[in-house]
């Protein structure tokens, strides 16, 4: 007899019998079964599950009983990872199902056997303990199964040798390479095409859709349904792929790979080498026109900028004179050939980009520290969106936490064109009203005012005091975030309050993680890498603090020329799209506050404009149903009281 839906997750279901603990709830059954007629009539069905309704099972179980091919794409790697290891293998096991599951990455998380060789044959790496991970990374790919280099754990992921032994979409030499047949990226693939569940996320579904590149062009064709989790990341991502863009990293791993190939194939080509230096040396010059902070600038700062037009020009000629000898040398290995195509894909971005004609389209440059990326980002991507979607008939599902401002899902249908998609909003279930506070201290400044994070260090401080440390400070800016530490490390030294304090930066973002969860008393002061994605539970986590609304700042390019066209348009900018993402945004950070039905806290929002202006009741709205306050002295007993129940 085949399972329903309901007896799967029925208090003597198979996941009861299962999962320890387990209870039914009712908001996972119904979400379930939406998603269960949505596959079966190929709908696209739009929900918004708060924290603990179990949405993951609640997509998993239909998925796995709908007897299709279902694609799951999700927001990072770390839920990609744990879906694979975890939650999926559960779910199949209790249902007894053989479906075939499959774990698909991005090229660059796979070992290339051609790149490893190349660099170990090179061997001029930049310090001892590059050479020590080149050499554990070549034992890895001998004993591995998969290549994936999160399974070499004795390498640091951010080692600087995984750029140089794992290849790109540009410098994958594809079936002329000598490696072929053991490529771990095609075995990958092979699996992922073979699987009736596959694993990927986002930045790679939208890559393969728009560049048939890294195996998901030839999934889609045959898959049943498509399910997106962390969906609220979504309008970001498909910006960012539906656009076009070309970096100086770009150019400069162009350069290394024709130096490298050249050594190996064309010695006696004497042009080649002065030829790739002068490129080398003006796509740094051209980074070097711009600050050294990392910023966003419209293509009217870019092209105000002392030097950079005449940078951006000498890059185009070098280039171009680089790709015309690259094609005098391009029959005399794979590697070459490769280089020399690269080197025209370069070169006709670079020239689209300086071109720049299309009105729906804003043209716009990124400055990391040592790189420099110009980027054509589509001002709207509905259309583009929708064009994807349709073909052959497929359900589309997508699924987060926070997707909705008040229950309503029009700015994010609006935002990627989902046109007549069902919808629906379940509750978290656990008991806010009695888990939580929320608490807006009195009498705060403007956000805009220079001494404003001096106001909210001051403000929360008894609070703080009175949850003894276990506290994020959630900041809507590195500069906020950097000063909020310097005022807490002096107030907490003042006080004698013994709190480790954490800061984003001094490590990376899962070992702090681990060192706030087992320090138990610290803060952790953040920026956006931790209003989401982050799972604290328990009391190591009693206290959230928000410093501002997030609104996105309105001089970041893409963001004022979507403000500019939506007026054009007649629209409304700040009601329809700044303020459903910065509700979204604050729906994600309180999300941190609350993870477990046993979970107490206060989550206090600092900024005064959620009571003062009309729109601020949208904000408060559209969190979960805690208690509020604007006595400090509610948020002080709150902790009081959490010790004695």
């Amino acid at each position: 007899m085949s399972l329903s839906v309901a007896d799967v997750f029925s208090a003597s279901g198979p996941l009861a019998a299962r999962i320890a603990g387990y209870r039914p709830r009712a908001q996972q059954v119904e979400m379930a079964s939406r998603v269960a007629a949505a596959i079966e009539s190929n709908r696209v069905f739009v929900a918004e599950a708060g924290t603990g309704t179990g949405k993951t099972y609640a997509y998993l179980v239909p998925a796995l009983l709908s007897g299709g091919k279902v694609i799951v794409s999700t927001g990072t790697k770390t839920l990609q990872d744990q879906l694979f290891a975890r939650d999926i293998p559960t779910v199949r096991d209790a249902l007894g199902s053989p479906a075939q599951v499959a774990l698909l990455k991005g090229r660059a998380n796979y070992v290339c056997h051609y790149h490893l060789e190349r660099a170990l044959a090179d061997g001029r790496f930049v310090s001892r303990e590059d050479a020590a991970h080149a050499q554990r990374i070549a034992r890895f790919a001998k004993r591995t199964q998969t290549g994936d280099k999160a399974e070499c754990s004795d390498v640091p992921e951010n080692s600087t040798v995984w750029p140089l032994v794992t290849s790109t979409r540009d410098n994958c030499l594809g079936q002329d390479c000598p490696n072929h047949k053991e490529c771990f990226v095609l075995a990958a693939r092979r699996d992922a095409l073979a699987a009736d569940l596959v694993v990927v996320n986002h930045h790679l579904f939208f890559a393969d859709v728009m560049l048939r590149d890294e195996g998901a062009g030839e999934l889609l064709p045959a898959c049943n349904a498509v399910v997106f989790d962390e969906a609220h990341l979504l309008p970001e991502t498909a910006s960012l792929f539906f656009g076009d863009s070309i970096s100086s990293s770009q150019i400069l791993d162009l350069v290394r790979d024709a130096k490298n190939e050249s050594l190996a194939a064309a010695r006696d080509c004497l042009d080649l080498p002065p030829a790739l230096t002068a490129l080398d040396k003006a796509t740094r010059d051209l980074r070097l026109t711009l600050p050294v902070d990392p910023a966003r600038f419209a293509v009217a700062q870019l092209l105000a900028r002392d030097g950079f037009e005449l940078a951006l020009a000498e890059v185009g000629r070098r280039l171009d004179a680089a790709a015309k000898i690259l094609e005098t040398q391009a029959q005399r290995s794979e590697g070459l050939e490769n280089c020399w195509r690269r080197a025209g894909e370069v070169l006709a971005a670079l020239r689209r980009w300086q071109a720049g004609a299309d009105a729906e389209v804003v043209r716009w440059g990124e400055t990391y520290t040592h790189a420099l990326q110009l980027n054509a980002t589509p001002l709207v991507v509905a259309g583009i969106m929708q064009k994807q979607m349709s073909g052959h008939p497929r359900a589309w599902i997508f699924t987060s936490a926070t997707l909705a401002v008040q229950g309503d899902f029009a700015h994010y249908c609006g935002e990627l064109g989902l046109e007549d998609a069902d919808a629906a909003c379940w509750e978290s279930p656990f008991d806010y009203p009695q888990q939580a506070l929320l608490y807006a201290p009195r009498d705060l400044p403007d956000p805009n005012s220079r001494d404003y994070t001096e106001a909210i260090v001051e403000a929360v401080f008894p609070v703080l005091q009175a949850a003894g440390g276990r506290a994020f400070f959630l900041c809507t800016s590195l500069r906020a975030m950097r000063r909020t530490h310097e005022l807490l490390a002096e107030r907490l030294e003042r006080a004698g309050l013994d709190c480790p304090l954490l800061l984003q930066g001094e490590g990376g973002k899962t070992e702090l993680l681990e060192r706030f969860r087992r320090l138990g008393n610290a803060v952790l002061v953040g920026s956006q890498s931790f209003w989401e994605g982050v799972d604290v539970r328990g009391e190591a986590l009693s206290l959230v603090v928000i410093d501002k609304l997030p609104f996105a700042p309105p001089d970041d390019p893409v963001l004022s020329a979507r403000i500019e066209k939506m007026r054009a348009e007649g629209k409304n900018a700040f009601m329809e799209y700044q303020l459903p993402r910065a509700v979204i945004s604050v729906k994600q950070g309180a999300g941190r506050l609350i993870r477990d039905e046993t979970d107490r806290g206060v989550l206090v929002i600092c900024d005064p404009r959620m009571l003062s202006k009309p729109y601020g009741k949208r904000v408060w709205r559209s969190l979960p149903p805690m208690r509020r306050t604007r006595e400090l002295a509610d948020a002080v007993a709150f902790f009081s009281s959490s010790t004695s129940t």
